[in-house]
């Protein structure tokens, strides 16, 4: 975790229409919110503006990745978190924000992508506990949720490799967060 970004279990949105305005999130194991730096990074990546764009905050967590996006204008954001402490923290930081573009969702991440609705996102966010090896899976079931141009970001304690299918687009390490933004290849 980052020193200050998580002080007393919340961290700061850094940017859009709800900047400096702070989520509070559980105590729960494996929980690790994005640190500052590399939210700021991914931002630069995506571009600052959001707007109309569809966003999947899979392993939300404490909802800083989802939440930044939608305070920078996107037009969805759909959250899904198991863990019922954070899903309902989720709920509450959405609420106190008015965070209409919001819908948090009660779930495990890999039986959503097997059961919910086909829905085709811009950008999708993998943060899973560092713990836990779903890429495999992930990246598999992914590209049908992935809007034509649709970016991955995935974070993890190493950079993902020999991935079949999938062009890095940018990637960076910050203290023990490797981050890197994918893009489906097409005709592989």
């Amino acid at each position: 975790m980052s020193g200050s970004a998580t002080r007393n279990n919340e961290v700061r949105i850094i940017g859009g229409a709800w900047r400096s305005r702070r989520i509070r999130f559980p105590d729960r194991p494996g929980l690790r919110p994005t640190p500052d730096r590399v939210r700021e990074t991914l931002f630069n990546w995506l571009g600052q503006d959001l707007s109309g764009m569809d966003c999947l905050d899979l392993f939300a967590g404490s909802g800083a990745l989802g939440f930044e996006a939608a305070s920078r204008g996107a037009r969805r954001v759909t959250m899904v978190e198991s863990d019922v402490a954070a899903f309902r923290a989720l709920q509450d930081n959405s609420a106190t924000l008015k965070a209409s573009a919001v819908t948090a969702v009660r779930a495990d991440a890999l039986e959503f992508l097997n059961n919910h609705q086909l829905l085709q996102y811009h950008v999708v966010f993998l943060d899973p506990p560092f713990a836990e090896d779903h890429w495999p899976m992930l990246l598999k079931r992914l590209p049908q949720y992935l809007a034509p141009g649709g970016f991955v970001y995935c974070e993890r304690a190493q950079p993902l490799a020999a991935l079949s299918g999938w062009a890095v687009m940018k990637s960076g390490r910050a203290g023990q967060v490797s981050h890197q933004l994918l893009k489906r290849v097409e005709n592989e």
